[in-house]
Formats: C-alpha cells, structure tokens, sequence
C-alpha cells in the first residue's frame, strides 16, 4: 500500500508557533523535562510541550471521520493507537462507531490516567520500543500519530515491525523537514524528537524497514 496522506496537517497548521522563543528558553533544561512525559510535558507550561492538553470537542472529529473513511472501518474494526496519549482521537472514532473495538498504549502513565473515563480501560502503559502484548494481525488498522520520531533509529527499526506484525493496515505521521527552514523550525521546537529525518530519509528508512502502510509527515 504506502501511501502518502494527509490526515492531520489541517489540524497541525492551525496552531502557531513562537520557534525562536522556545529555542532561548531553557530549551535543554526542557527537553529533560519533557521526556519524562508527565505533568509537564502535557499540562505544564507551554515550554515544556503542549502546555495544557484537554479534550475539546470536536478537536478531533475531522481527522476521525478521514480514519474511518479511508480504511473503511466500522463497528466491527478493531484498531490500535500506539503512541496514544491522552487517546483524544481514538475516543473520537469511538463516538462516531460506538461498537468499535479500540486499544491504546502509551509510554507516559500521566497521560493514561488522563485519558477519557469512557474509553480509559482499552488503554494500557507500555513502551512502543518492546514487545506488543498482541497477536499477529490482531488489528484492522493500526495508528501512530507524532510518536515514532521520538526513538533512535534501532527501536524506530522494532517498532515499525511490530505494528506491521499486530495490522492488517497500518498508518503514521511523524516530523520531518523539506528545507533549511523547515530544518531549523523543527530543531528549534522539538523537545522530546530522536529522528531527524527529512521526507526523502524517512521514506528511504520504511523502504529499508519493510514498512509498507501509509504515512504522513508534519512540517514546522
């Protein structure tokens, strides 16, 4: 399949971004911080990460409907969100199909505890980088949204076969760069990133990888 889509770009775009702020503002101080991936990192201040990560209504919805429709789910599908956070956007696709069935781990337990009280028990703490409690081809669909780039290029290696090993389809999006600017941007704002690849080496390591489900990449 690889596929290259665009599913959460609109939403990416939406937010702006003070680049040069960041970078002169303690930024190694908060780059530890942020790889703790707790309190901090989600609902601390904003040079920490996302400064206040919440469930908004609707947030979501969009890139959940272009989900559903692209990989044909129903409520019938089982999916996979690896990297999944507070897991907004599985309880989205959850909304929208409430018999589908959903799962979601994460490496950050602040994150988890965090989640949606209505979906929190399909979710568990677990690092992306080990084994998957799963079977082979257990998933309809598998998802990873803005976590891959957070591990050296040997787990990225792991990780990227083992959503292959759990899915019948798999899709991710992960940081990247075209140019200079977008280069320096995403150096500038990165706090918890191990993979800085542009588009042309990402698409180089799914090719070495063996990982042919579909893909997107975000720009700063």
């Amino acid at each position: 399949m690889k596929r290259l889509q665009e599913i959460i770009t609109t939403l990416h775009t939406s937010t702006k971004r003070d680049y040069l702020g960041r970078m002169m503002d303690e930024k190694i101080h908060c780059m530890k911080v942020a790889k703790k991936f707790a309190f901090d990192y989600w609902d601390g201040e904003r040079k920490y990460g996302y400064g206040g990560y919440k469930y908004i209504a609707g947030r979501w919805k969009s890139a959940a409907e272009k989900i559903i429709s692209i990989y044909n789910l129903n409520n019938s599908s089982k999916i996979l969100d690896v990297g999944c956070g507070k897991a907004f956007l599985i309880f989205e696709i959850k909304k929208i199909l409430p018999k589908i069935k959903i799962k979601g781990f994460d490496i950050s337990k602040y994150a988890i505890e965090n989640a949606p009280l209505e979906i929190k028990d399909n979710l568990i703490v677990h690092d992306v980088a080990k084994d998957y409690p799963f079977k082979d081809k257990e998933f309809d669909l598998v998802i990873s949204i803005n976590t891959l780039h957070n591990l050296k290029i040997f787990d990225l290696e792991f990780a990227l076969n083992e959503i292959s090993r759990v899915s019948e389809e798999q899709y991710l999006c992960v940081e990247s760069f075209r140019n200079e600017e977008e280069l320096f941007n995403l150096e500038c704002w990165a706090l918890t990133c191990q993979s800085f690849f542009s588009k042309d080496e990402w698409e180089w390591i799914f090719n070495k990888f063996k990982y042919d489900g579909d893909y997107e990449f975000i720009y700063f």
